[in-house]
């Protein structure tokens, strides 16, 4: 069935569109979502802004009383907090979520409830760490939070609660975003998309979405460990009970440093869009960057002690992670090589955002010098914690991150709003805030030549450092003042801009084939691509697309519909279709929000009635999906077009289940690695004179375990034949063997004599516990509810989609138990023996 193109364009505008008033608070299009991420940061980024004004105001000029010292480490701590946390991330994130579907010829990204979800959680999780300086609470440790500086004995205020809590919660939305991305990428782009043809800001977004999922659990697990040890007294990183501080900074720079190239990454895919644009040819060495972009996300994660060195870990370790902090800046070099070859053999038209992209290049080079010079392990020694380490983390952070994401944000406007920024304004903002950031942190790196120790809120006259200080807090505020022009910039061209004709920068990839502003739907057919330049290969491909020549040009049936294609290749597989509208993700953040406000409130049952909310909303976001009634019941298939995606074996929630599972693996890793770190290091560590668990209930609750994995995956296998004989009794079977299996787990629970508040062994065994539990009863009351599914004719052979999704969600609770088994039972047992 097809329709006449303006009743078609009508159509798709009514079935993709968000609720008006009120109703935009449910919208889950990636426009709408995206936007509301960058807005959001952009806000968070002035109060960072403000933070650190406060803080030079303080500095330029010696033993001033502006501010005391119990404020100026509330405010250092913010600040940097501020901005790593709620700005820099999610601004990224934001503009991904925005621009991917637009660059791989998508209508929206595969999950976007998740993004939905994952904004609310960023803007409560940031209200609440905010809320604390409003409150004169805020913590005062760093942004990093060293123990035992951040540890009830020497914070002993509610500061680092705000801090470990808001911060776990603005997690939730980072995980999201990486997961949604690393699905939307590898399984949604256009038909004939290839890896090898897929845009470069794909490969730099696709990396860095998956080092969130596997760098960002660290931190997770060691807030959890932290705030347990402040609220219920487990001894993790306390000496006396076996624990070790020196854990905590283990697992903070396990996500510390490949933060750093998470941040770098998406500006780097910035730089390697916007150059072949105004070079005016393709990027040279593309295969080459890519490489680069993989061995940085791989690198990153070896480089975390090289934030250690001063902290007596061994001479060998030392050399270990200095050869590979200067190893990482080969694949650094390549790009930035790249780069350069591009602009040298391309004719390069000096446009505003050309402007931002040199900027980057001089300060981004700086900063990765002063970063050879700290991977030296002497040299790190004599400049620890100095203003020479701020001074370096800015050149490579804001210069690095701040200067692409500006260019970006020039050369997108159009995109977005239809107008062109103002040159001069855009212009004034660039040298205003060029000078202004030389002249701050530039002289910082000599004031900590100097020995100027970082976080000190006064010093004496006659150092040194007086008229270094004075320099740079003057040149912050020839920054701020930068910023100022470009945000006035931001809120006048929307109004008073030049109207922008069809792709005014003669870009080269697809996001500049949809409107100006863009459709909620982005394309009203979606295009096949057989070129890495579709734009410059065929500039009449946008009007074929918006005359619906491509694929999926209706939306006659009131679906919201995309493609779905092989990770690989982007052969055509199934039509994926998406939710609509939804207030779920709302509800769920905010009973999330309530656990949050009740820990920090210490009103534990107000927590536990969060936590069933939360789950209950969440459990009812999940029933709408497949062939249920809101999502795409039997009898709208279109027989001419590929099967829905809830029709298929393969369809992105199985590979959304798989990566959410990667992330949760790097959870369990790095509980291992703490565990096994402690009872190798920690001065302290103690085990237990007699076995903690009898083995027999252990081996008795694994069986049912495994019992129950088996008996699921048989049934899996039988669906995939086309036999559905006996499903529902089937499903309950596996429910009912799960539960008994949680059931015992908890028995044992109960009988060990565990004394989690004096032992750290104790401590960390009780946490395992809870995560093998927390597995098992989510794997039974998934499958309880999959049963019922089954009943309502949801589930069947002839639709078996939603128990492949689930599968892995058993196998992996299964391995988790009897790696635990033999790491944290079997193996001390035996070593005691030995």
């Amino acid at each position: 069935m097809s329709e006449p193109g303006n009743t078609r364009a009508h159509t798709m505008a009514k079935v993709w569109a968000n609720l008006p008033g009120w109703g935009q608070l449910a919208a889950v299009n990636h426009t709408s979502i995206g936007l509301r991420f960058i807005a959001t940061g952009m806000l968070f980024f002035l109060v960072g802004g403000v933070l650190a004004m406060l803080v030079r105001s303080q500095l330029a000029l010696p033993q001033q009383e502006l501010i005391s010292p119990e404020a100026y480490s509330q405010l250092f701590t913010m600040h940097g907090t501020v901005m790593m946390f709620l700005f820099a991330i999610p601004v990224l994130e934001g503009l991904a979520i925005y621009l991917i579907p637009k660059f791989i010829g998508a209508r929206d990204l595969v999950f976007p409830r998740i993004s939905s979800l994952g904004y609310y959680c960023y803007l409560f999780g940031g209200l609440i760490i905010l809320s604390s300086l409003f409150f004169g609470v805020a913590p005062d440790s760093g942004w990093f939070m060293y123990t035992p500086l951040s540890s009830a004995e020497f914070s002993p205020g509610p500061g680092s609660d705000f801090w470990l809590l808001g911060i776990t919660f603005v997690e939730i939305s980072a995980m999201a975003a990486g997961i949604e991305l690393t699905v939307s990428i590898l399984r949604t782009r256009a038909p004939g998309m290839t890896l090898s043809k897929m845009p470069i800001f794909c490969w730099y977004i696709l990396a860095m979405a998956l080092m969130i999922v596997f760098g960002f659990p660290p931190l997770i697990l060691g807030s959890i460990l932290l705030e347990l040890e402040r609220a219920g007294g487990m001894p993790f990183f306390s000496v006396a009970g076996g624990g070790d501080p020196l854990l905590w900074q283990h697992l903070f720079w396990l996500f510390g440093h490949p933060e750093v190239y998470i941040i770098f990454l998406p500006a780097a895919g910035i730089v390697s869009t916007l150059i072949p644009v105004f070079a005016q040819r393709p990027l040279v060495g593309y295969r080459w960057v890519v490489l680069a972009i993989l061995l940085t996300g791989f690198i990153s994660f070896g480089l975390w002690v090289h934030h250690m060195f001063t902290v007596g870990i061994p001479q060998l370790a030392q050399l270990f992670f200095s050869l590979a902090s200067m190893l990482v800046a080969i694949p650094t070099a390549i790009q930035v090589f790249a780069w350069l070859a591009t602009l040298w053999s391309g004719k390069v038209r000096f446009e505003l955002p050309m402007l931002w992209i040199f900027g980057f290049l001089v300060i981004f080079v700086c900063g990765g010098l002063t970063g050879v010079m700290l991977a030296l392990v002497p040299f790190n020694w004599q400049v620890h914690d100095t203003h020479f380490v701020v001074a370096h983390l800015h050149y490579v952070l804001v210069g690095g991150m701040l200067f692409p994401l500006l260019a970006g944000l020039y050369y997108w406007l159009p995109q977005l709003t239809g107008r062109m920024p103002s040159k001069r304004l855009g212009t004034w903002g660039f040298w205003l805030i060029f000078g202004g950031f030389n002249a701050t942190f530039l002289l910082m790196h000599l004031t900590g030549l100097l020995g100027m120790p970082r976080r000190v809120y006064t010093y004496e006259a006659g150092l040194g450092w007086d008229w270094l200080n004075l320099l740079s807090s003057m040149g912050g505020f020839v920054m701020a003042a930068g910023l100022a022009m470009v945000l006035l910039d931001l809120l006048l061209h929307s109004r008073f801009g030049r109207p922008a004709g069809r792709n005014p920068w003669q870009a080269d990839t697809l996001e500049w084939a949809t409107d100006m502003p863009p459709t909620t739907y982005n394309f009203a057919s979606i295009p096949e691509i057989s070129d890495r330049h579709p734009l410059w290969r065929d500039p009449a491909l946008p009007t074929r697309i918006a005359d619906g020549d491509y694929g999926l040009p209706d939306a006659w049936h009131g679906r919201r519909e995309m493609v779905g294609t092989d990770a690989i290749s982007a052969r055509l597989k199934e039509v994926v279709h998406l939710p609509t509208n939804s207030w779920w993700p709302l509800l769920a953040s905010l009973g999330l929000a309530l656990v949050c406000i009740s820990l920090l409130l210490r009103i534990y049952p107000l927590a536990l009635v969060g936590c069933v909310l939360a789950a209950i909303f969440l459990l009812r976001w999940s029933w709408e999906n497949g062939v249920q009634r809101h999502a795409a019941p039997l009898g709208v298939d279109e027989p001419e077009h590929p099967p829905l995606h809830s029709r298929t074996q393969d369809g992105p929630g199985r590979w959304g289940m798989l990566v959410t599972l990667m992330a949760d693996a790097a959870l369990y890793l790095s509980l291992l690695f703490g565990w096994f770190y402690l009872w190798t290091v920690a001065p302290n560590w103690r085990l237990p004179d007699q076995p903690v668990f009898e083995l027999l209930g252990l081996v008795l609750c694994g069986a049912l375990l495994t019992a129950a994995c088996w008996r699921y995956q048989h049934l899996v296998r039988q669906l995939q034949q086309g036999k559905g004989e006996g499903l529902n009794w089937a499903v309950m079977q596996v429910a009912l063997l799960g539960l008994a299996h949680t059931l015992v787990l908890i028995k044992l629970l109960l009988d060990a004599d565990l004394q989690p508040q004096s032992l750290t062994h104790d401590a960390i065994i009780l946490v395992m516990l809870c995560y093998l539990l927390f597995h098992s009863g989510l794997a039974s009351v998934l499958t309880l509810l999959q049963a019922w599914r089954v009943r309502l004719g949801y589930v069947s052979a002839q639709l078996p989609y939603e128990t492949l999704v689930l599968r892995p969600f058993w196998q992996y609770s299964l391995t988790v138990y009897w790696v635990s088994v033999v790491a944290f039972v079997l193996l001390p047992t035996w070593w005691g023996a030995a």
